[in-house]
This record gives structure tokens, C-alpha cells and sequence, in this order.
């Protein structure tokens, strides 16, 4: 097919050949950026007369507003550096309806090389377009239960890992103190021992909802970081407010009043827990703050459980503190 037959589909073989298709064919005037061919079957996708499109403005026009500039000035740029290319966009109808439109373009030039008009196809990929947005929706939630704890519903270690990196860069670029609490149900073997593993697992889902709210800012992060342990991620917060945190969650899972006969503590079921703040430094690890954390809640389980051991003011400097 010759250039000028692809720019003047007029003849009775070419306006068959390209009017029988799905596809919209249509070609534009380069000089003037007026239409000099639509095909008819414009008007049944978007419900425009094949004579409402004049030139270029009735094409940018009949586009969503937050594709028109990104669209109109890639197909432009590529146009005038005479380079073939394609466009996904959404399409105006004429009731007011948006129809996801696939443009395919061929830029035709003349025997000097210049651009002498543009030819190509509109397609319609709405169904398409709904395909990719569910799928990038199943993608969404499952990465999300990726980073979920199946069972509590708060985030897992996996999200923890992930969090705590990134927490850990920023305290020490902004050379502010990051908490961190791990929290421990006490004597829950027992309590599974006693009431039944069904019961246990409605008993971690209950002190993980209470545990969210012990802390409102929307960067402090709750994790179930394995078995009946919890960890809180508690960013721009100084040993004292994270010492505070703590007793309130430990206070909220005391008021729940959720019973726990073996318990030797309560006769209610109680948590420990271990408070550790550092300044991270060049020279220190975030498994420091963790070990910190781990060992504040073994000790405030040597000194009898249901309570909370933050130890002595941690040094700020980025190295372990001494409990």
C-alpha cells in the first residue's frame, strides 16, 4: 500500500477494507492539523458524527482532562520528531461516558523526508483497561496479606523488617530518637494449655485491636513480631514518651478483664514489656535496638511480668545502652 492510498482511503477498496474493522481508522492534514478522514464507526463507540471532528482541538477536546496534557504533548512531541507511536487514553463520549481508547499512529511523510500527515487507528481497550485494574488490584491486596498477620490482622515480622529499615535511615539522618517496645502476653501457654488454642487465637486477635489503640500517631507502627509477642515502632519518640506508650498498653490489655485462671500473676490476663530508645549512628545497627528491646522484656519478666522495663536513660550517641 502506497503512502497516498493509506492517506486518501476514498477508493470503494480501501473505504471498505478500513470501514468492515473494529478499529477506527482516521488521518489528519499535517499542515493544516485538520481531519481529512474518520471512519464511521467513530460514532457508534463514542456517539460523534464522523463530521464533528474537524481537526486536532475536537481530539484533544473529547479527552479526560487528566490524560489531555500528558497525552496531546507526547503524541505532538513524537509527531514532530516524526516518530511512529501510541497512546492509551480515556475518550469523551457524547452522553458524557469516558471509553478507554488505544491510538496507534503512523506519521506519513513526502518524497522530501517532511512530514506531510499523520494515519492510524483508534481502538477500543475499556474491557482491557478493566482487566489491568482488577489484576493490579489482586496484586495490591495480595501484597497486602503479604504484610499482614493472618491472623491478628496487624502487620507481620515481614512489614516489621521492612519498617524498621526505613525508620532506622531516617532517625539517623534527622538525628531523632527511635523507640522501639516489644510486648509479650504473659503465661500464654497456659492460658492455651487451659482454654484451648480456638480461645487463644481469639485471645491474640483481642490484644492486638486493643494494642492499636495505644498509640494514634498514623507513622507508629504495630507488628505481631511471632507467637504471643508484639512490637511497637515508635518514631520521633524519646525514651520517656515510649516508657508512657507502654504502660497504656499495658493498662488498656489489664482493663480488658479477659480471664486467665493460670495464670501467676492475675486472675486476668496481663502483658511485659521491654522499652528501648536510640539515636541511630553511622556506627550502630538496628538489631542493636532490638536486642535492646528483647532484653528489657526478659528482665521485666525476671522482676515478676505484668509490668514494663524501659532501664536507665539510654545513651543517645547510637551505641547499645546498658540496662
Amino acid at each position: 500500500m502506497t503512502n497516498d492510498a493509506r492517506q486518501e482511503p476514498g477508493s470503494d477498496f480501501y473505504k471498505t477494507l478500513v470501514e468492515s474493522t473494529k478499529a477506527i481508522p482516521w488521518s489528519i492534514d499535517w499542515e493544516s492539523t485538520k481531519f481529512s478522514y474518520i471512519g464511521p464507526q467513530i460514532e457508534a463507540l463514542l456517539g460523534w458524527t464522523p463530521e464533528s471532528w474537524v481537526g486536532v482541538e475536537d481530539w484533544a477536546e473529547r479527552m479526560h482532562p487528566d490524560d489531555r496534557d500528558r497525552v496531546v504533548g507526547f503524541c505532538v512531541a513524537q509527531s514532530q520528531a516524526g516518530a511512529d507511536h501510541e497512546a492509551d487514553y480515556r475518550a469523551l463520549t457524547r452522553d458524557g461516558g469516558y471509553v478507554w481508547i488505544r491510538d496507534v499512529v503512523h506519521v506519513v511523510r513526502d518524497e522530501q523526508g517532511n512530514v506531510s500527515s499523520l494515519v492510524g487507528f483508534m481502538f477500543d481497550i475499556t474491557e482491557r483497561k478493566r482487566s489491568e485494574e482488577k489484576l493490579a488490584q489482586l496484586q495490591k491486596t495480595l501484597e497486602e496479606l503479604s504484610y499482614k498477620d493472618g491472623l491478628t490482622g496487624v502487620a507481620n515480622r515481614r512489614m516489621f523488617d521492612s519498617v524498621i529499615e526505613k525508620e532506622w535511615v531516617e532517625a539517623g539522618r534527622s538525628r531523632q530518637p527511635l523507640s522501639l517496645i516489644i510486648l509479650d502476653i504473659d503465661y500464654f501457654k497456659q492460658y492455651n494449655d487451659h482454654y484451648g488454642h480456638l480461645q487463644g487465637d481469639i485471645c491474640l486477635r483481642r490484644v492486638a485491636q486493643t494494642l492499636l489503640e495505644a498509640s494514634t500517631r498514623s507513622r507508629d507502627f504495630l507488628g505481631r513480631f511471632g507467637g504471643e509477642e508484639f512490637i511497637l515502632i515508635l518514631p520521633d519518640t524519646d525514651a520517656q514518651s515510649a516508657a508512657s506508650v507502654a504502660e497504656r498498653c499495658r493498662k488498656l490489655i489489664l482493663d480488658q478483664g479477659i480471664a486467665h485462671v493460670r495464670s501467676s500473676v492475675s486472675q486476668t490476663l496481663t502483658i511485659s514489656a521491654g522499652v528501648a530508645t536510640i539515636v541511630p549512628s553511622a556506627h550502630g545497627e538496628r538489631v542493636d535496638l532490638i536486642e535492646l528491646a528483647d532484653k528489657r522484656l526478659y528482665q521485666a519478666k525476671q522482676k515478676g511480668r505484668n509490668r514494663v522495663d524501659s532501664g536507665s536513660a539510654p545513651g543517645l550517641d547510637g551505641s547499645r545502652a546498658k540496662a
